[in-house]
C-alpha cells in the first residue's frame, strides 16, 4: 500500500495550517512536482520566499559549499561571512546598519524593541509609555506581541492578554494616521503593500505623507517589506515606487531564495545604535551558512534582472488576468509579481477555485476567504506566463 502523506500528517501533525492537497517533491524554477509525477506551476513562491525559483543551481552550490566549511558559530565568535553580508546587503539597500535574524516575525520583534528603546533613549519618552502606530489588517507574523495588534480575529482569538503599546490605525488613511499621533508616540510600523490583507495598495502619496509625518513628529518609520521586498513588486524594494526611505526596513523571505532562514533589520545608524552586548540576540541570527546563501541570493536577484523581469512580465500577468469578464470577480491589483483576483462575497469563496486551478496544473492559495493571489518566482518567462494565463482565464472566468 502506498504511503499516505496526508492521512499522517493530518493524524500526528498539528492542524494548524489548511494546506492544498498537494504533496510535492521538487521544484525548478517556476515549477514543482508531486510524489505522483504531476508538474504544477507555483504561483505563490512559498510566500515570496524563492523569488529567484526553485533550487536555484547557483545558491544551492555555495549551501553546499559553506555547509562543508561551517555552519554556526553563534554570535559569541566571528565569522568570515558576516562581514560580507553586511556590507553586500548595505550597498544593495542604501543602509547604514544591519542587524541579522532568521525569520520574518523575529525582524519584526526586533525593531518593536529597537524603536522602542530609542523613544526612551533617544526621544525621551517616558518609560513604559512608548506608542507605535500599526494598520488595520496589517500581517507582520505570528508571535503574541505581533497578533496582539492584528485585526484579524483567526490571528488574535484565543490568545491574550497582548502586549500594550499599540494603537492601530485604517491602512492608507494619512489622516487617520496624524490623528494617532501622541507625544508618546515612537514608532510607525507598516507594509507598503498588504500582501495577507490580499495585495492591498495604499493611495499614491501615502507613504510620502506618512514619512514627511515621521519627520514632523521625531517618528521611527519602520517598513515591513519582508513579503514585498527583494524585487517582487518590481522595484527592490517597495517603498522605491513612492520614493521615500524608512528609517528601519524589514527583509527576509527571499533574502536566501527560499533555502534557510534569514532576515535582517536594515537601519540608519541612530535607531540600531541603541542596542548594547547582551540587549538583544539569536544563536542563529548571522550564522555563516545563512550569510553565504544570502550573498549569492542577493547577487543572482541583480545579475540575472530579476527585478526589472517582475516589473515587465508582472504588468503583463495582470493586463492578461484584467481581461477575464466575470461579474463576480470584484477587482483584480497588483504590483509586479504580487497580484491579486478578488471576488464578490457571493462567488462561493477564492479556495474552490485553487482547487480547480491545482487540477489544472497551478498551484496558488486563497487569503482572506475571497482572494486569490498570484505571485510566481520572478524567474518567471513571458511564456511561462502566456502558458499559466491559458490555465488561469478559463477557471475564474466562470
Amino acid at each position: 500500500m502506498a504511503y499516505n502523506f496526508i492521512e499522517v500528517e493530518n493524524r500526528l501533525g498539528a492542524h494548524n495550517y489548511k494546506p492544498l492537497d498537494v504533496v510535492l517533491t521538487k521544484g525548478e524554477g517556476v515549477w514543482v512536482w508531486d510524489v505522483d509525477g504531476n508538474k504544477y506551476m507555483d504561483c505563490l513562491s512559498a510566500y515570496s520566499a524563492v523569488n529567484q525559483g526553485h533550487c536555484h543551481p547557483e545558491i544551492l552550490q555555495v549551501l553546499k559549499d559553506q555547509a562543508e566549511k561551517l555552519t554556526l558559530t553563534s554570535r559569541a565568535f566571528r565569522n568570515d561571512q558576516l562581514a560580507h553580508f553586511y556590507e553586500e546587503l548595505c550597498e544593495l539597500t542604501g543602509s547604514h546598519k544591519v542587524l541579522p535574524m532568521n525569520s520574518g516575525a523575529e525582524a519584526v520583534e526586533t525593531a518593536i524593541k529597537a524603536v522602542r528603546k530609542w523613544g526612551y533613549e533617544v526621544k525621551g519618552v517616558p518609560e513604559d509609555r512608548a506608542e507605535i502606530i500599526v494598520c488595520a489588517d496589517n500581517f507582520h507574523g505570528r508571535t503574541i506581541t505581533i497578533v496582539g495588534f492584528s485585526t484579524d480575529p483567526v490571528s488574535r482569538a484565543g490568545f491574550g492578554p497582548f502586549t500594550p503599546g499599540f494603537k492601530i490605525v485604517p491602512f492608507g488613511d494619512s489622516k487617520a494616521l496624524e490623528k494617532a499621533v501622541t507625544k508618546n508616540t515612537v514608532g510607525f510600523l507598516a507594509e507598503p503593500i498588504q500582501g495577507e490583507a490580499g495585495v492591498v495598495i495604499p493611495p499614491d502619496g501615502y507613504l510620502k505623507k506618512a514619512r514627511q509625518l515621521c519627520d514632523d513628529h521625531n517618528i521611527v518609520m519602520v517598513l515591513d517589506e519582508i513579503q514585498t521586498g527583494l524585487g517582487r513588486t518590481g522595484k527592490l524594494l517597495a517603498e522605491e515606487h513612492e520614493g521615500v526611505e524608512a528609517d528601519l526596513t524589514l527583509v527576509g523571505k527571499a533574502l536566501s531564495g527560499g533555502f534557510y532562514p534569514v532576515s535582517a533589520v536594515l537601519s540608519n545608524t541612530e535607531v540600531l545604535g541603541v542596542l548594547k552586548p547582551g540587549e538583544h540576540g539569536s544563536t542563529f541570527g548571522g550564522n555563516p551558512l545563512a550569510c553565504a546563501v544570502a550573498r549569492k541570493a542577493m547577487e543572482v536577484l541583480v545579475k540575472e534582472k530579476l527585478i526589472e523581469n517582475a516589473a515587465t512580465v508582472g504588468e503583463y500577468f495582470l493586463n492578461g488576468l484584467k481581461t477575464v469578464q466575470n461579474p463576480m470577480i470584484r477587482e483584480t491589483r497588483g504590483r509586479g509579481l504580487l497580484i491579486a483576483v478578488e471576488f464578490k462575497p457571493g462567488a462561493g469563496g477564492a479556495r474552490q477555485y485553487c482547487e480547480k486551478l491545482r487540477d489544472n496544473g497551478i498551484l496558488c492559495k486563497e487569503t482572506h476567504e475571497n482572494i486569490i493571489r498570484f505571485a510566481p518566482p520572478l524567474v518567471i518567462t513571458k511564456e511561462e506566463t502566456d502558458w499559466a494565463l491559458k490555465k488561469i482565464i478559463p477557471v475564474i472566468s466562470s
